[in-house]
């Protein structure tokens, strides 16, 4: 198949940009590739970070070229009938936003004017953690143009039934994150990190109110008094990093919590993720989340709430922990019987075992199932 991905993508940054790149690299073992992608994502006034592109080295071998503007209608029907005339058997959107759903379903209506072009839209998310007017609509509007759907979780698959009924589509686990190397020695990455705790406690990711900081942040200071811990807390800041810092102080962590407040750079992800013994995910709301993916990656152990998808890949009491969301208590539970049972060794083996079914190949050959089912479905119309 002649296949285009539409996503964010080297240059530009983000968990988005790196599945972009591997599913990539997944299809181009059978498949002719080609990935497009945004010279605006965000408007500036939109974009709470620091930055929208990446600083690290290149991803994939092919840098995408920068043809979307995600607020200018006029591009989104001319790039999609450039994209069209190119004769794509298949078309991909990575969708994670309402924000981007008049964008691409415009532009999916005018590739679909082709009777040979399939359209896939791979869902991320449905509906965002943090809903606004239109998220339904423009949603909606987006996922009626496509053929077919694949879900990463059980969240996603109902979101995208309620929207679409009789939705065509497969569900497969969100993939490892296999493009930040390998895992370096704990002592080696602490030391190169200038961390000197026994143990570390990791949070990674943008901060943002429902990711849960806080209720770690408080479950940490609970955990404390029973075995000692420190939290690393690493991402860019989303929400007011005043607010955290605060807490910290109030909490009695200000010498046991380490914050590293920016985008980290490709090349430095494996250090912290090899200093840690576990990654938390204390998420309030989520359908899944690319941390454990990458968690998963370095043979790290996660304990995470039981909120969207993120039970069906921390299996509770073989890879890491689920507890309740939003329960600070259940939390600082789980950290003190991960330590004080000493579970790191047995999660990290069962890790290791388990993430096999997370496979780029599992995704690839459910994407090439679902390109066939339709073309037969037409060809049965026909």
């Amino acid at each position: 198949m002649y296949c285009i991905i539409v996503s964010a993508a080297y240059p530009l940054r983000g968990g988005i940009a790196h599945y972009s790149a591997l599913l990539a690299r997944a299809l181009r073992v059978h498949h002719r590739v080609e990935t497009v992608t945004f010279k605006r994502q965000y408007p500036s006034l939109l974009f709470p970070g620091s930055s929208q592109r990446e600083t690290g080295p290149v991803l994939d071998e092919t840098p995408a070229p920068q043809l979307i503007d995600s607020i200018n209608p006029v591009n989104w029907i001319r790039v999609g009938d450039s994209l069209r005339r190119r004769g794509p058997d298949l078309v991909i959107f990575n969708y994670w936003l309402p924000f981007f759903g008049p964008c691409f379903g415009t532009m999916a209506s005018r590739l679909k004017r082709s009777p040979s072009t399939r359209v896939l839209f791979l869902l991320h998310n449905v509906l965002p953690h943090e809903v606004r007017p239109f998220d339904r609509a423009f949603t909606r509007y987006a996922l009626r143009r496509a053929d077919m759907f694949i879900v990463q979780s059980e969240a996603v698959r109902r979101d995208l039934l309620d929207l679409i009924p009789g939705a065509r589509y497969r569900t497969v686990p969100h993939p490892v994150y296999s493009l930040f190397g390998g895992t370096l020695p704990r002592e080696e990455a602490r030391a190169r990190l200038g961390l000197s705790a026994q143990r570390i406690v990791l949070f990674f990711g943008y901060v943002r109110r429902y990711k849960g900081l806080d209720v770690l942040l408080e479950a940490v200071a609970r955990a404390r008094q029973e075995v000692e811990m420190d939290l690393l807390v690493v991402g860019e800041f989303y929400d007011e990093q005043s607010r955290y810092r605060k807490l910290v102080e109030q909490l009695g962590l200000s010498g046991n919590v380490t914050i590293v407040p920016s985008y980290v750079p490709n090349e430095q992800v494996a250090l912290y993720f090899s200093a840690a013994d576990l990654v938390v995910l204390p998420y309030l709301s989520a359908t899944q989340s690319g941390i454990a993916q990458i968690a998963y990656n370095f043979d790290r152990p996660v304990i995470a709430t039981d909120v969207g998808g993120l039970a069906e890949v921390v299996q509770h009491g073989r890879t890491g922990f689920v507890v309740p969301p939003a329960d600070a208590e259940a939390l600082g539970r789980a950290l003190v019987q991960f330590y004080a049972e000493q579970r790191g060794e047995e999660f990290t083996q069962h890790v290791k075992e388990d993430k096999t079914a997370y496979s780029w190949e599992r995704l690839r050959l459910a994407i090439e199932e679902l390109a066939e089912e339709v073309s037969r479905a037409r060809g049965d119309q026909s």
